[in-house]
Parts: C-alpha cells; sequence; structure tokens
C-alpha cells in the first residue's frame, strides 16, 4: 500500500500534508446518514464496514459522547449604504447581548462604524477591528435575534463543499442531536448517527452522554507552515456538565470504554479535565491543541472523519493512534475509495 505520509524527526506541519484527488471530497451526504462507510482501526488492521454497523463495533456498557452544538444562519449577505455588497461572517459572540466576532467582506475597503444592511429592520454595525476580524452589534427592534438569523442567514458551508440546489443543508449540516446553536461549522463525527442507529445502540446496551463545543473556523483552517511548537490554537467556547461526567463515571467503574463522536468532543474533554484539575463539570473556552506525544486522561476510542492536509485535526488523529497508524490509515482510505471531508464517511479508532 502507498505511503502518505512522510515523518521524520523533528516534525513538521508539511509532514502532514496529502494529496487528495478533487473527486475525492464529497459534495452530497450519504442518504440515509448512516449508510456512510466507517473504516475501524485497530492496532494491527483495518477493517471496512457501515456506519449502521457501529453497534457491532462497540460493547455492552461502552459509552458514546456527542457534541449537540447547533450550526447557526451565520453566513448575512448585505449592501452598504451606497449599494455595493457586502457579506458578514459570525464568528462567536463576545458575551454582550447581540455583539459578535465577525468577518467582513467587501469589494472596498471596510470602515469603521459604517451600517451593513441585511434585511427590513435588521442591521449590522460594524465596531471596531478584533484579532480574527471585526466587533459587530446585529439591529434588530422588534425581532429576536433567532428570528432574523434563521430569516435572513445561510448555512455556512466548507468552501470545499460546492452549492448544489436540493440538497436541503439547512437540516442536512446539522446532527439529528443537535440542541444549542452557536457554532458556524458542524460537528461532522455525528453527521452519520440517525435516531434508527441510535435504538440499535440502546438494544446493545451502549450508552450516549452529551458535551457542547461551539465549531469555529479556525477547527478547519490549515496551520502555518513550519514546525509543531509555537503553533497556536483558535479558541471555542465548550462545557461539560455534570450528568455526563456522572455517565463517564459510571462507565469507567463498570469497566466500559469511553468513545468520543468527533475530534470536539476530545478537546472538551480532554481539555475540561485539565481545566478542572480532575474529571468534574466545566465551561468555558478551550484552546487546548493536542499533538503527537499527547497523554490522553478521558478518551478511549475516537469516530471521526477524513481530514483536511496540514490541520489540528490531522495532529490530534495522530496523536491518537500514532504515526504509523495514521499512515495506514489514510493508505487504506485512499486505496479503498472513502469519502472524505465534511460530507465523507468516518473511522473508527482505537488505540494500539
Amino acid at each position: 500500500m502507498a505511503q502518505v505520509f512522510n515523518f521524520s524527526i523533528p516534525l513538521s506541519v508539511d509532514q502532514f500534508g496529502y494529496d487528495l484527488p478533487q473527486d475525492r471530497i464529497a459534495q452530497i451526504p450519504a442518504n440515509p446518514r448512516d449508510t456512510a462507510r466507517l473504516l475501524v482501526s485497530h492496532a494491527g488492521e483495518e477493517e471496512d464496514r457501515s456506519f449502521f454497523d457501529l453497534a457491532k463495533e462497540l460493547s455492552p456498557g461502552d459509552l458514546l459522547v456527542l457534541n449537540d452544538t447547533r450550526v447557526i444562519p451565520a453566513r448575512l449577505s448585505g449592501c452598504r449604504k451606497t449599494g455595493g455588497a457586502m457579506e458578514v461572517f459570525l464568528l462567536r459572540p463576545l458575551g454582550e447581548e447581540g455583539v459578535w466576532e465577525g468577518l467582513v467582506r467587501s469589494n472596498k475597503r471596510v470602515r469603521l462604524g459604517e451600517t451593513v444592511f441585511i434585511g427590513p429592520d435588521f442591521e449590522v454595525i460594524i465596531q471596531d477591528r478584533t484579532e480574527a476580524g471585526f466587533r459587530v452589534r446585529l439591529h434588530h427592534p422588534g425581532q429576536t435575534q433567532e428570528s432574523v438569523l434563521e430569516r435572513f442567514g445561510q448555512v455556512p458551508l466548507p468552501p470545499y463543499i460546492a452549492p448544489v440546489p436540493g440538497r436541503e443543508d439547512r437540516e442536512r449540516y446539522q446532527t439529528v442531536f443537535a440542541r444549542h446553536a452557536g457554532a458556524v461549522a458542524a460537528p461532522t463525527a455525528g453527521l452519520h448517527f440517525t435516531q434508527e442507529l441510535f435504538c440499535t445502540l440502546s438494544e446493545r446496551g451502549v450508552g450516549w452522554a452529551v458535551t457542547t463545543l461551539h465549531v469555529g473556523l479556525g477547527t478547519f483552517q490549515p496551520l502555518r507552515r513550519g514546525g509543531l511548537s509555537g503553533q497556536k490554537m483558535h479558541r471555542e467556547w465548550c462545557c461539560l456538565p455534570a450528568a455526563t461526567v456522572a455517565a463517564i463515571r459510571t462507565t469507567r467503574a463498570k469497566g466500559g470504554r469511553v468513545v468520543a463522536v468527533g475530534t470536539t468532543v476530545v478537546r472538551t474533554l480532554e481539555g475540561a479535565v485539565r481545566q478542572a484539575g480532575g474529571l468534574f463539570p466545566w465551561q468555558g473556552e478551550t484552546d487546548l491543541f493536542i499533538l503527537p506525544g499527547f497523554d490522553f486522561q478521558v478518551v478511549d476510542g475516537l469516530i471521526t472523519n477524513f481530514h483536511l492536509p496540514r490541520s489540528s485535526l490531522l495532529l490530534l488523529v495522530a496523536a491518537f493512534i500514532g504515526l504509523p497508524r495514521l499512515d495506514r490509515v489514510y493508505a487504506h482510505a485512499l486505496s479503498r475509495d472513502y469519502r472524505f471531508y465534511s460530507y465523507g464517511d468516518a473511522s473508527l479508532l482505537w488505540p494500539g
């Protein structure tokens, strides 16, 4: 099987690059959701399954931990007072009601204090610059923030997914268990679950619990070229609730395994245990950057999609299964025609 990565010491971001044919980037999600393919990787071998076989790959008493964030319609198209087109991409709330950090795109220079007209009685006022973009205030007298975003906003698909009429991305780019609005990108490992699969998991004796991490754009952005040291991770708000802590403790006490559904869950669990000084309820912002050599304290298994080259997500997977396994898994996926990225197939990874 052809080698995908060329690792050597010291590691650099460039060593996590790989070539992916354009036609391997999934544009249409599996329908039904759980008919996506599932690559199961143990220490010694890889196996090809379908996602609806997940329950057979888990044991009674295992616990799945899910990210119940909901993607908001964060892309707002509007115009400036002169009529020129402008777009506001909301990144994250800044704590004050109606105030967000966002990206603003325009053919002309963006000016502080100017107003972007989105729709009737809905405007965005550009207040100041931030590290990532601009501080903006949403102005919508007589309307709730949720209602104007639902009416005028668009779900922000990743740039590698082209618009397709009739694909119904507003709901398809959400997990079936999405609850808490705040993400600008989906926790894509969770996109494969269906209510029917949850019934099968329950019959198998597999439990599940939830965390929340509001996924930001930085999750999918390539890292700076060069060495791994000095790389900065974006900050994302997350919450590990008391009920999930209790479920993890019970699972561990009975010999079950904790399986994270997605890299965002890994960052929530492993970040919380370090912030709280142990496995305790916690909420706040995490900028945990997981690199090869990381000591995992909570997660025993990982369900995740196939990730962009030179991304923090790829480094997290490498940290979990090791560099030789990462090369083996991606070589297998490429040789067996797995579909990559957000709407693509999934893997179930067990460390060795």
